[in-house]
């Protein structure tokens, strides 16, 4: 069990960890759980519509709606899941999300072994993957909450973020090889394999996690799955970055079926030179993560926060101009360099001042809220510009989407907010 551990400190070296900020063994599992499965899901990248289209002979509109309808029905599974699990130890619940998470991913390749795999059940599988990837994600933050005290919190999000733009260059590089010697099946096996080593790296994290202060309610009624949305629209601060980063997100990877659209069609990029577009760039992230905490230490939390927020919004744009040959490929290369790179800063900043300005008892239901409408709001964003790829063109949808985008930075938090003050869990420096 020491090599979830392991993988951790040794990501550290890989991606330059900061000196002097050894955040204890439990952090250490939790990274390298982390690090596992986000590698895992690089590698299996895209591996769904290849099954879809390769193994199934599944059409466009099929191909669509598994993005599209899988992460929306996701999302809505997931609402209720919120305020269930805020009633809960977070680490059982970390647990079960990724044995879920593999156990139906197993169930592809044994319905492909068996003859019996369907486009139905690759639906059904998206759906609940979609939802233990949004249940997840809110219990770790209310996890993460437990393990460091809140000055220490920034330092955590940002190797997470380090780590995620890690294995967004290491993993589809690695993940296309696989499939073109595998088949996308096997991408899909290595996924499900890389939850099931994140559930033993969480529970090697240790069992001691403060029980929550309230006791569930004797029924759940109707009206608490809005608590989420209720606590972020009522605070000044959590209401404006709440609808920052849905649409920048949103309309962001809504244009992201269009831009391949041009590349790989109109512009007659071949799709390594389209993964490379986009896997170099993520550098960018990398560099950027690293350095979030230095500036905030520098500038302040809130002022590199708001300048990374409104740069972002600057860059996507640009993608609606770009070319053939070498000086397109470049000009997308390094708009999407400019852009992975305030993200990378931005991210770790955004999640940091979440996780403080939300109260423990209800950082679940909020990040749960959070993440469903982010998810619900993308996927209704990726419908609504594939129609107006279809109706404009890709180049005049995708401008649409980058004019928006310059508008987002009005919508960020204009001033500095303290932390809640709340009572701080001694740090496991062990």
């Amino acid at each position: 069990m020491r090599s979830g551990h392991r993988l951790g400190h040794r990501l550290g070296h890989l991606i330059g960890d900061l000196p002097g900020h050894r955040l204890g063994r439990r952090f250490g599992w939790l990274w390298g759980a982390y690090a596992t499965s986000a590698l895992g899901t690089w590698l299996a990248f895209g591996a769904f519509p290849l099954i879809a289209i390769r193994v199934l002979h599944a059409g466009p509109a099929e191909v669509a709606a598994l993005s599209c309808v899988g992460a929306a029905v996701g999302a809505a599974v997931a609402v209720p899941l919120g305020p269930w699990v805020e009633f809960r130890r977070k680490r059982p619940v970390l647990i079960a999300m990724d044995l879920a998470r593999s156990a139906t991913l197993l169930t592809i390749p044994a319905a492909f072994a068996l003859g019996a795999l369907t486009f139905l059940q690759l639906l059904l599988v998206s759906v609940v993957v979609a939802a233990a990837d949004i249940t997840f994600r809110a219990a770790s933050g209310a996890y993460l909450k437990t393990l460091l005290p809140a000055e220490e919190l920034l330092v955590a999000n940002a190797r997470f973020e380090s780590t995620t733009w890690t294995t967004t260059i290491i993993g589809p590089p690695l993940g296309g090889a696989a499939i073109g010697l595998l088949g996308p099946l096997a991408t899909v096996t290595a996924d499900a394999v890389s939850y099931l080593l994140s559930a033993l790296g969480i529970r090697a994290t240790g069992r001691h996690e403060p029980q929550p202060e309230h006791r569930e309610p004797p029924r759940m009624r109707a009206a608490d799955l809005l608590d989420g949305w209720r606590y972020i629209l009522a605070d000044a601060t959590l209401r404006p970055l709440f609808f920052n980063t849905t649409f920048f997100n949103g309309l962001v990877m809504a244009t992201q079926p269009l831009l391949a659209v041009l590349m790989l069609g109109r512009l007659g990029f071949t799709p390594w030179q389209y993964g490379l577009a986009f896997a170099a760039p993520s550098i960018g992230g990398l560099l950027a993560s690293r350095l979030a905490r230095p500036l905030a230490t520098r500038f302040g939390h809130h002022h590199v926060l708001a300048a990374a927020g409104t740069l972002r919004a600057l860059w996507p744009i640009g993608l609606a101009f770009p070319g053939p040959g070498t000086a397109g490929l470049l000009l997308v290369m390094g708009i999407e360099l400019g852009l992975i790179f305030c993200c990378g800063l931005f991210n770790p900043l955004y999640a940091t001042y979440r996780l403080q300005r939300t109260a423990t008892d209800q950082t679940t239901r909020t990040l749960t809220a959070w993440a469903v409408t982010t998810k619900a709001s993308t996927a209704l964003l990726t419908a609504l510009w594939g129609i107006l790829g279809a109706l404009l063109g890709p180049r005049t949808a995708i401008g649409l989407a980058g004019a928006l985008l310059l508008a987002t930075p009005l919508l960020l938090p204009r001033h500095a907010a303290a932390p809640l003050r709340e009572p701080q869990p001694a740090p496991s420096h062990t």
